[in-house]
């Protein structure tokens, strides 16, 4: 299933990616900060999680544990690092204690027009606690700040209901996708 997310130059209404950003407060006696996501940076920090931009630190085995304990099929890594080489917004979050990758996603696309989100997982045993929609609301803010205005994304039907409060609507204004598939050209038309 595709999930998109428009932000037309001229919005459309049934278009458009609904972003809601929350804002956190936290209050000190020197300062007052502000933050768009649900959960801040400095709050990770405090709960022992690491936000990661690059794949300089990111141990690619690790990586895909992550993917198979979330029933993604075990990937070659040589070609997860082209993969990742070639991605253009990348977020993975490391939980500090052990030095291993604990969420992760990433977009690929030409950061102007569209983007498409890749490969959103968190491994299980720290699912529950904010840290998938911690990498989603970072990469949305990211690829908006690009300017990118069309973010679509695939997804399990099972996790459907996490990504609708993000902002994705399923087949907005009937726009359908369509994936190429090997095994349609081999069947009888």
């Amino acid at each position: 299933m595709i999930l998109r997310g428009i932000i037309p130059t001229t919005p459309l209404p049934s278009l458009r990616l609904k972003l809601k950003p929350t804002r956190n407060v936290t209050a000190s006696s020197s300062q007052t900060t502000v933050s768009k996501f649900s959960i801040s940076d400095q709050e990770l920090e405090s709960r022992g999680f690491i936000l990661r931009r690059t794949i300089s630190d990111l141990d690619i085995n690790h990586l895909n544990s992550v993917f198979v304990a979330v029933g993604f099929p075990r990937r070659d890594p040589d070609k997860i690092r082209v993969a990742l080489e070639n991605t253009s917004s990348l977020l993975w979050i490391e939980y500090e204690k052990t030095r291993r990758p604990v969420a992760f996603a990433r977009a690929t696309g030409d950061d102007v027009f569209n983007a498409i989100v890749w490969d959103v997982v968190v491994d299980p045993s720290y699912q529950g606690m904010g840290l998938g929609k911690a990498v989603m609301e970072r990469l949305i803010d990211e690829l908006l700040e690009k300017g990118v205005c069309n973010i679509a994304l695939y997804s399990e039907p099972r996790v459907l209901g996490f990504y609708r409060p993000l902002g994705f609507v399923a087949d907005p204004g009937g726009i359908r996708g369509m994936v190429y598939s090997r095994k349609s050209k081999n069947k009888k038309l």
